[in-house]
């Protein structure tokens, strides 16, 4: 890896019997990692890449799908808006 794109690493991390590992906070943000996002795991040599996945779900379009057809019937616009306002 060229000096330039070298990172400051966060230290060490343990990786659970599950082969599970925390992702720290500050990584997570910069790399716009929110719960539920889709990642994939890259080899170069004996380095391991972690990035989103490409073509996944971006965050809107599955909060989208997981509401659609959610709805109780029998409500009007003018009804969900004002139970949306808190009216």
């Amino acid at each position: 890896m060229r000096s330039s794109r070298r990172r400051r690493t966060e230290g060490g991390m343990r990786v659970t019997s599950k082969g599970q590992v925390t992702i720290p906070l500050a990584i997570r943000q910069r790399a716009g990692l929110l719960p539920g996002a889709e990642v994939e795991f890259v080899m170069r040599g004996d380095t391991v890449i972690l990035r989103r996945q490409k073509g996944g779900t971006r965050r809107g379009a599955g909060l989208v799908a997981t509401l659609r057809a959610t709805a109780r019937r029998g409500l009007t616009t003018d009804q969900i808006m004002a139970l949306t306002r808190g009216e």
